[in-house]
């Protein structure tokens, strides 16, 4: 998958606060997420993401595949 900066990430387990999506603001050998339920950011090694990526779509809520 290609990710980029603003896509929103849909990840396998839920963060504490319920939300399973996260917005991308940073790509590399690291990931920084920002949780869109209540903003607390993280950062996740790139194997981690791309392992536990349910869905992916772009920051216009276009679907990718």
């Amino acid at each position: 998958m290609m990710y980029e900066v603003g896509d929103i990430v849909k990840l396998k387990k839920p963060h504490p606060c319920g939300s399973r999506e996260w917005e991308i603001l940073r790509v590399g050998a690291d990931f920084r997420l920002k949780c869109t339920g209540c903003g607390h950011q993280v950062m996740m090694a790139r194997s981690l993401v791309e392992k536990s990526t349910r869905g992916l779509r772009s920051a216009d809520g276009e679907k990718k595949a």
